[in-house]
């Protein structure tokens, strides 16, 4: 995928359910419009963007990522093919990423709480720390190994598809001055982010992403849901994500999906995914970015002691 040298200015909100302001998002960074939409995550309903539109106040051209990738799919069988059993693989791989999860975890939550000195209880509990943390690393890398096999097998870029509609992405980019990223499915959105190298084809121009589309712009993409109604709730890594926005891990949500009060778990997850920074974003949340750095922020910043600061500079 494109890189860039400078990396552009960066806005994360937080979710649009209630309350949408990704319009006031934009005027609070000047920006005048048309922008470059992006609702892939919505996948069947990307094209049901009038209300979005509307709340942008700015001309915006949708992207359309998700119908794409249908299309290119369906005109190169070979490329879709190897896509599903490429997906086929992740899956697999985060299956059994999952049961060691889901076993270390539940290791660490019972160690937390033995009756041990002070002192090794700290050093138990870091220990389950970097259990957690090598398994997300191990499974980051493995998932890295199969988009490489995937690309050098494959080589989306140079397929004839794949480059109609890159050249159709870029002629609607071009007159754009901003992108802007609705929510939804983050997986979804990820790829197809991916499949059609958006990245290298916006160049400069400034990204306000909200929710799932802010944690597509961070550099690895925690799922996290602690009132799971099915196994431990334990946050896992999904992949990798466009890399606009460093050492940043966003939480979008956590009104309805973290346990605020659990100061152990949220100390846990923040030195799990240390030296990262990790933010909780809900309604009103702004991260504002420069070069790829946080600069100042209007979101809940999660601490080691497993307290949360409301905002920092940097």
């Amino acid at each position: 995928m494109g890189g860039l040298s400078v990396l552009p200015s960066v806005l994360l909100v937080g979710p649009q359910g209630s309350r949408p302001d990704l319009g006031a998002a934009i005027k609070e960074v000047g920006l005048k419009g048309p922008v470059a939409l992006i609702t892939a995550g919505w996948q069947e309903r990307e094209s049901d963007d009038q209300a979005l539109i509307a709340e942008l106040g700015v001309e915006a051209v949708n992207l359309k990522l998700h119908a794409r990738a249908e299309q290119l799919f369906a005109a190169d069988s070979e490329l879709s093919k190897a896509h599903v059993e490429r997906q086929t693989r992740l899956k697999q791989l985060h299956d059994v990423y999952r049961i060691r999860l889901d076993h270390a975890f539940e290791s660490a939550r019972a160690i937390s709480v033995r009756q041990l000195d002070a002192q090794m209880l700290s050093e138990e509990r870091q220990v389950s720390v970097e259990v957690l943390r090598y398994l997300d690393l191990d499974h980051l890398e493995r998932s890295r190994s199969t988009h490489r096999e995937f690309e050098q097998l494959y080589q989306p870029a140079r397929r004839k598809e794949v480059m109609r509609h890159r050249d159709e992405l870029r002629r609607l980019i071009e007159p754009t001055t901003a992108v802007v990223v609705a929510g939804g499915h983050v997986a979804s959105l990820l790829y197809r982010l991916k499949l059609f190298d958006v990245l290298s084809l916006t160049g400069p121009r400034s990204w306000v992403a909200a929710a799932a589309g802010a944690m597509a712009l961070t550099e690895r993409i925690y799922l996290f849901h602690d009132f799971a109604p099915h196994g431990t709730g334990v946050a896992e890594v999904l992949d990798e994500g466009l890399g606009l926005v460093k050492d940043l891990v966003v939480l979008p949500d956590p009104r309805h999906r973290l346990k605020v009060d659990d100061r152990e778990g949220i100390s846990r997850f923040v030195r799990r995914v240390a030296p990262a920074t990790c933010t909780a974003m809900d309604d009103g949340a702004r991260v504002f970015v420069e070069d790829g750095r946080v600069t100042r922020a209007k979101a809940l910043r999660l601490a080691p002691e497993g307290e949360g600061h409301v905002g920092w500079k940097t």
